[in-house]
């Protein structure tokens, strides 16, 4: 158990480095650059970032486990398994790319129009930030995190919560000590202007971590959920911009309250009917490109059982259009030409796991070997011996050699 929630632990903090949660780390540190001179705000940062971490980790690991003791097989990351909730993310990470652009500033405790602001709402603020990082977090699989979650996955829910809260614990910890300790936050660059410029170039970052979950969501739900979304964006940055103009018009002491009735009416229209057509737009999807040399066959248990030991080594590809860390495996790896001809030479049967959209058979297979998230990738051999279970992060040489051996193939 110790060995798990240190593996956890280490974890987490190897996680605020993955490329789906660096664009919302970075709103911290630069809140953190902000406050540099003043500990008691910086503390209010850290220790707000801290809340938000460990209560979403806690409530999220706290729905799994249930879901899963009422025999429902979900594993890591099965909310984004839902077109609703990439949707609803989605628009939450526009607005936030609208708030740093200086579109409008989140509260109304702003000194002057595009200044970045510091008022009361620091600790919400920035506990809502936490959260918002934990749930970004999930379709990225750190170094240690697949098997400690996957331990959990099968411990009583006390020590299940013990694992997921060392994993939350790790997740804060750089941005939490760096907060309490001044020695620390003092070798940090000194504010200045260069800040405006830099929270408007942050923008961009979430612009594209917007733009992978709307083709996440296109993925699940087909073109009609896309047109949707797509529509629902653009009404939501109008009514930001015009949120933004009814901020300006309340600190010039001018009226504002129709142009705020506006935006709210024209917002929930934007919203409101998303829910039904997300769920309802719902179509057919193909499993996740990759760049395979062999035709990928769709995975299933019972096929992996009739083609087991008949002379042909099982490649299965357990992935999903949501996984960040299965993308880059397939483009740095599986997609090289090396991996190509060794699938082909090899005569290996490749074999897709899709999990885009919620299948109990991915996820009973999964925790049987031990791994609760994605990316997993597992290579029986061609002689039907135990099946072996590659790392997270491939390179070809990995893939390749795994080939060789599960094939009976000379390099």
């Amino acid at each position: 158990m110790l060995t798990a929630i240190l593996a956890a632990f280490l974890g987490g903090i190897i996680l605020n480095f993955m490329p789906c949660v660096f664009p919302v780390i970075s709103l911290k540190a630069l809140g953190l650059l902000h406050h540099q001179g003043d500990s008691n705000r910086a503390r209010t940062e850290g220790s707000g970032f801290l809340l938000g971490v460990v209560v979403t980790m806690l409530a999220l690991a706290g729905l799994l486990l249930a879901l899963r003791a009422e025999g429902t097989a979900v594993g890591w990351g099965f909310q984004l398994q839902s077109p609703l909730v990439i949707g609803i993310l989605a628009l939450i990470v526009l607005g936030a790319a609208l708030n740093l652009l200086g579109v409008f500033e989140v509260g109304l405790s702003l000194q002057r129009a595009g200044e970045i602001s510091v008022g009361r709402g620091v600790f919400v603020r920035s506990a809502l930030t936490g959260a918002l990082a934990i749930v970004v977090a999930t379709p990225c699989s750190a170094p240690f995190m697949a098997g400690a979650i996957g331990f959990a996955l099968v411990q009583p829910p006390a020590v299940a919560l013990g694992i997921f809260l060392a994993l939350a614990l790790g997740f804060a910890a750089p941005f939490t000590l760096v907060s309490f300790f001044p020695a620390i936050a003092s070798r940090l660059p000194k504010p200045g202007a260069w800040m405006d410029i830099l929270k408007r170039g942050l923008a961009f970052p979430m612009l594209g971590v917007f733009a992978w979950l709307v083709w996440v969501l296109a993925q699940q739900a087909g073109t009609t959920a896309l047109a949707a979304i797509l529509a629902s964006a653009v009404v939501v940055s109008f009514t930001g911009w015009l949120y933004g103009i009814a901020q300006r018009r309340r600190l010039m002491g001018r009226s504002f309250k129709v142009l705020l009735t506006v935006t709210v009416a024209l917002f929930l229209g934007a919203v409101v009917p998303l829910p039904n057509v997300l769920q309802a737009g719902a179509e057919p999807t193909a499993a996740p490109q990759t760049a395979a040399a062999v035709a990928p066959v769709k995975w299933s248990p019972q096929t992996v059982n009739e083609l087991r030991g008949h002379g042909k080594a099982i490649f299965v590809n357990f992935t999903a259009s949501w996984c960040i860390t299965c993308q880059v495996n397939d483009r740095t790896s599986l997609s090289t030409d090396a991996v190509k001809q060794a699938l082909t030479r090899t005569n290996t049967v490749y074999m897709v796991a899709d999990s885009t959209k919620f299948n109990a058979d991915i996820d009973d297979a999964m925790s049987a070997f031990g791994q609760g998230g994605l990316p997993l990738y597992v290579v029986y051999p061609a002689d039907g011996s135990a099946p072996k279970v590659l790392p997270q992060v491939l390179t070809p040489s990995i893939v390749i050699n795994a080939l060789n051996q599960a094939s009976g193939k000379k390099t």
